[in-house]
């Protein structure tokens, strides 16, 4: 009985924010106690969440489950609210998957390492909170406390340009979020009561008016988060300048909150208005494929061209969202939790590249397949999948999406088949814009010297910084020069991290049910809800977009609510 009534959920959120705080009372002479605290932090949270999701969550039901609610502020309506469904468990289990094995791979961090550690567990807290709060402005907090984490991390342990990138991707994330408060408050004081419960707030009808003002706000707040064109330009900014440990982060975990923002407030919430912006996404969804791709091609630096991938593989996300189909809804959350794995771990072997080479730049680099085997077949193998192999997850996910999309009977047959051919040349594209990224770093010969710097390791030191040379930074005490980079294989532990990442992604690639019997009631029921919004607003036509319509036309009566909601 004490069991079932135990906190699972604030457990799983607390944890790793109270471990972080303890963290200035550790010894950390020798610099590794720290480090190995933070992994056992981590890995204690990760094994803790696992258990009570497979002793305590039922995936045959769609309603929020292991619930826990404590009164924070009445006279405000806020609470501790927090429990999961189908669409938030399986991204709590990414996150804390993800970020643990960013830890580990954190492990050359000496410098500030108390410091550091102390922002991945922070980080770690922030975003399983964001998952699972069951309260909009306790989403709205924990979205806002993400930020900070994130920023630091670049700022102080990026690249040369760190300061610029992490200043645009805090301006980008902290100005977006303010659409999410006023989102927040403009659902939890309609109506009779001030409440700010999700669960409630599911319940009520706000006027089509409002639910259109709202849910562009929020398209705004998540699109940024997704990186949606045209909010996407602070992705490959951040990534060129973050640590590979913060990128994997950064592409595995965050990115997904973006689309976990979407299904869960804007689709569940707001039915209605997602009738009329679905067309809208899809559209938006096209342009990210191949506009991601296609940039693509112009980046040198190897970890910009993974960024302009995730943008181009993140708008599969938003064909499913829009497809109004089970399989494509479903094919969305497939596609996040599939990309979260691949990105950590190209962004992860990518940083392993850079530890021996000390450049990311592909024109300075080639001929390292012989140097660094493993590391080669490793990486080759994560750009299997990102290209949507068979047997690997990407192709499961991008192929739910595509079938979803094509047999949906909302959307005329002319609109369908032009959106799914584009998507296909954005599907095209991948292969050769990754391979010939593999073939630049790990074939041939550099076709570019590697530059001359004076040997200086100090991040402060300006005869380094007037070389000009955007990759050469210290990530720890350690720290070698691109002429003094010796090209060892990848040690045990980087192995051990790779193969944990890629075991998973051909396990699901093999056999997707691992993944999605966790959320395939759920999707089926949002989906449901979706539909049933769509025959609402066309009660006279069973299919009104099937019949050439784009999107549906706003009535004079809704029209009115409109201007009167907004004005």
């Amino acid at each position: 009985m004490m069991i079932e009534q135990f906190p699972w959920l604030t457990v799983i959120v607390l944890l790793p924010l109270v471990a972080a705080l303890l963290i200035p009372l550790i010894p950390n002479k020798s610099g590794k106690t720290v480090r190995w605290y933070a992994l056992g932090v981590g890995m204690a949270d990760f094994v803790l969440m696992s258990y009570a999701f497979w002793q305590h969550y039922d995936a045959s039901q769609a309603t929020f489950q292991l619930a826990e609610k404590v009164v924070w502020l009445p006279q405000l309506g806020l609470s501790w609210a927090l429990s999961v469904d189908g669409i938030s468990a399986p991204l709590v289990l990414l996150a804390g998957f993800v970020t643990t094995l960013s830890m580990f791979s954190a492990w050359q961090v000496d410098r500030r390492s108390r410091l550091f550690y102390a922002l991945m567990l922070v980080l770690y807290a922030a975003q399983v909170g964001v998952f699972v709060a069951q309260d909009l402005m306790l989403f709205f907090i924990m979205w806002e406390v993400e930020l900070v984490p994130v920023y630091l991390l670049v700022c102080i342990w990026g690249g040369q340009n760190r300061g610029y990138a992490a200043t645009k991707f805090l301006m980008y994330t902290a100005l977006a979020s303010i659409f999410i408060l006023v989102a927040a408050l403009g659902m939890g004081f309609y109506g009779d009561t001030l409440t700010f419960d999700i669960a409630e707030l599911g319940l009520r009808e706000f006027p089509l008016g409002l639910e259109l003002f709202l849910y562009a706000g929020l398209l705004v707040a998540f699109g940024v988060k997704l990186a949606i064109f045209p909010f996407h330009t602070w992705l490959a900014d951040t990534h060129g300048e973050a640590s590979s440990p913060v990128s994997m982060i950064l592409a595995g975990v965050l990115l997904k909150m973006g689309g976990y923002g979407l299904i869960r407030l804007n689709m569940e919430l707001l039915p209605h208005a997602h009738v009329y912006f679905a067309p809208v996404l899809v559209i938006l969804g096209v342009v990210n494929i191949v506009y991601g791709a296609l940039n693509s091609f112009a980046q040198t630096n190897m970890k910009r061209r993974l960024a302009y991938s995730s943008i181009s593989h993140m708008g599969f996300v938003l064909l499913g969202i829009a497809s109004y189909s089970d399989l494509g809804v479903s094919g969305a959350m497939l596609q996040m939790l599939s990309h979260g794995l691949i990105a950590s771990v190209l962004f992860f072997l990518a940083g392993v590249t850079y530890d021996r080479t000390r450049t990311m730049m592909m024109n300075q680099l080639g001929g390292l397949g012989e140097a660094m085997p493993a590391v080669f077949a490793l990486f080759t193998i994560g750009t299997m999948a990102s290209l949507a192999l068979p047997g690997m997850s990407g192709f499961a996910g991008e192929l739910e999406v595509f079938v979803g999309l094509a047999t949906t009977d909302i959307y005329s047959s002319t609109f369908r088949w032009v959106t799914v051919f584009l998507a296909a040349v954005g599907l095209i594209l991948t292969p050769i814009y990754l391979l010939s990224m593999v073939r630049q770093v790990f074939h041939g010969a550099s076709a570019d010297q590697m530059c001359d710097l004076v040997p200086a390791c100090d991040l402060n030191d300006l005869d380094l910084k007037a070389q000009g040379n955007q990759e050469a930074n210290c990530f720890g005490t350690d720290c070698v020069l691109p002429e003094q980079a010796e090209f060892k294989d990848a040690n045990l532990r980087e192995i051990f991290i790779a193969v944990c990442f890629l075991g998973l992604i051909i396990t699901i690639g093999c056999y997707p049910k691992v993944a999605t019997q966790m959320y395939d009631v759920k999707t089926v029921a949002v989906n449901t809800q979706v539909r049933a919004a769509y025959h609402e607003v066309f009660p006279d036509a069973l299919q009104p977009l099937a019949q050439g319509q784009w999107s549906p036309t706003i009535a004079e009566a809704q029209s009115a609510d409109v201007w009167g909601v907004v004005k």
